[in-house]
């Protein structure tokens, strides 16, 4: 047995059941491991992105590690965005990053580069094997740390002499991760007596909007009178019929500083302290009230439901009051022209029960988001780290995870031209992905920045560097090059006609739209 075959026995034994792969040559003898053992799924991916995006998507819905294959530095380096965006999640993932032969790289390579410096950049844990024997125990380690505190970037550099050379034991055991960490007795009672107090907001986020734990939240609401409140940026909410209503964070700062306004002390539980997205000219980073008192009671990394639920056992709320969830209001179908209003309107009509909603759609967002509220019972996925290119693989990552639930992905067109590969992906695998493009022609988020830097109006360099034209992207034709079929919807009548075609037939579809 050599050392590759061994970290793949070690990956299958500790539970790992997926590979997002884009190799090269370093890592040929780890493709051949794979090979010889069919109970590892593999997904190739057009673009490093999408493999690491698609594990992205896959830890958030699975609630466990991936594999992604990525060769050497450069390859690592494509991934880099999409890794960012995971860390912000609190996406567990394992890369397994090919390395030239240990004694090969005393020369320079054409593709040699820094892989050590390049994953420390954004991993939570890197480690390169020293030789065949130590792999096992290292690809052990890794899982174990892409387990730890809900979700980690463990990285495996593999030199290539590692992965072929004999590694004498067989597969290493995995250990299960450490406890999570949680507040100490003195300040759940502290954060109890806080929300007690007139102007005191909760603010929830991380695996408790993923689940059922947010109804002890509305628990606490109902027992103090206090706000409550989820950050804007969230890996994976509970929406639709049954979900606990709650106020969200928006992307404008003075947006953000009208909704804190009142707020005198804001008890974090899941969540980290609300931060503008950029800083602004005669702006504040920080959007909270002058004097008020943020308490960091338990930050996403900790066992955030275990502290909500002793919190409300603190306080005493114990039942959920009638009235108190979100219920079942369908909008009317909407007609004429297309808006993002009325592609909320149709999507929030026609989304399937347990549908999986991957937002990446930036201006049009808040009004689909808007119009799903009262929808079936789903989950929502936003792209986290504000780094674009994450919908599309991590749409694909979803379905990859939850064969039995549609994903409904929507991304601006700007945004899905990062990873266009991905659609092949869910063609290759036959993933059953409903794709919203709205096609804006344009960055046309960086249009409305633009305006709030007070730099200035967009010239024509400005538009030269923001708009998407002279040519306009064909989404139509993009899709159906990569195996995809796609209609466009000018009216919400074809629109309508589109959804029910892609929410209801298997397999991946797109239509695009023109807002």
């Amino acid at each position: 047995m050599n050392g590759a075959e061994a970290l793949v026995k070690t990956l299958i034994k500790a539970g790992v059941e997926v590979c997002f792969a884009n190799p090269g040559t370093s890592e040929m003898h780890f493709v051949a491991a794979l090979d010889r053992h069919p109970e590892m799924r593999c997904v190739l991916c057009l673009f490093e992105g999408g493999a690491t995006g698609a594990a992205d998507g896959y830890a958030r819905m699975k609630g466990d590690a991936a594999v992604t294959l990525l060769h050497l530095a450069p390859g690592f380096g494509n991934a880099f965005a999409n890794l960012h965006n995971a860390r912000k999640a609190g996406s567990g993932m394992v890369n397994v990053m090919g390395e030239h032969a240990t004694w090969h790289l005393q020369f320079e390579s054409p593709l040699r580069g820094n892989t050590v410096g390049i994953s420390q950049a954004v991993s939570h844990w890197t480690r390169m094997s020293t030789d065949a024997t130590t792999v096992a125990d290292d690809g052990a380690a890794a899982v174990r740390m892409a387990r730890s505190e809900g979700g980690r970037i463990a990285t495996l550099i593999l030199p290539a002499n590692t992965a072929w050379e004999e590694a004498p034991g067989g597969p290493a055991e995995t250990a299960a991760p450490p406890p999570r960490r949680r507040p100490r007795p003195a300040d759940i009672a502290a954060a109890a007596e806080i929300l007690r107090q007139p102007g005191a907001t909760l603010m929830v986020g991380g695996e408790i909007l993923a689940g059922s734990a947010a109804v002890l939240a509305a628990r606490i609401v109902s027992k103090t009178g206090c706000g409550l409140m989820a950050p804007y940026f969230v890996p994976r909410q509970r929406r639709g019929a049954g979900s606990v209503p709650m106020a969200r964070m928006v992307y404008p700062v003075d947006a953000n500083v009208a909704l804190l306004a009142d707020r005198k002390t804001i008890v974090l539980c899941g969540a980290t302290r609300p931060t503008s997205f950029f800083a602004y000219p005669g702006k504040p980073s920080l959007p909270e009230a002058p004097g008020s008192h943020l308490i960091p009671l338990c930050d996403p990394e900790m066992d955030a439901a275990w502290t909500l639920g002793a919190l409300a056992e603190e306080l005493g709320a114990g039942t959920t009051p009638a009235g108190t969830l979100t219920p079942l209001d369908l909008p009317d179908l909407p007609t004429g022209l297309v808006t993002p209003e009325k592609v909320g309107a149709a999507l929030a009509a026609l989304l399937p029960e347990e549908a999986i909603v991957v937002d990446e759609s930036v201006t049009a967002s808040r009004f689909v988001w808007a119009a799903t509220e009262t929808a079936r019972p789903h989950d929502w996925l936003k792209t986290m780290g504000g780094a674009i290119g994450d919908c599309l693989p991590m749409a694909a990552g979803a379905a990859v995870a939850c064969p039995d639930r549609k994903v409904v992905a929507l991304t601006g067109d700007g945004s899905a031209m990062y990873t266009l590969q991905s659609l092949w992906t869910m063609a290759r695998e036959r993933l059953d992905v409903c794709v919203v493009v709205f096609a804006n022609r344009s960055y046309r988020i960086l249009h409305e920045e633009l305006r709030n830097v007070g730099a200035s109006q967009a010239g024509r360099n400005a538009a030269r560097v923001f708009d998407i034209v002279d040519p306009p992207l064909d989404w139509v034709a993009l899709a159906k090059g990569h195996g995809v079929e796609a209609v466009y919807a000018g009216e919400s009548e074809a629109l309508v006609a589109a959804l029910r075609r892609g929410l209801g037939e298997p397999g991946p579809f797109l239509i695009e739209v023109p807002c």
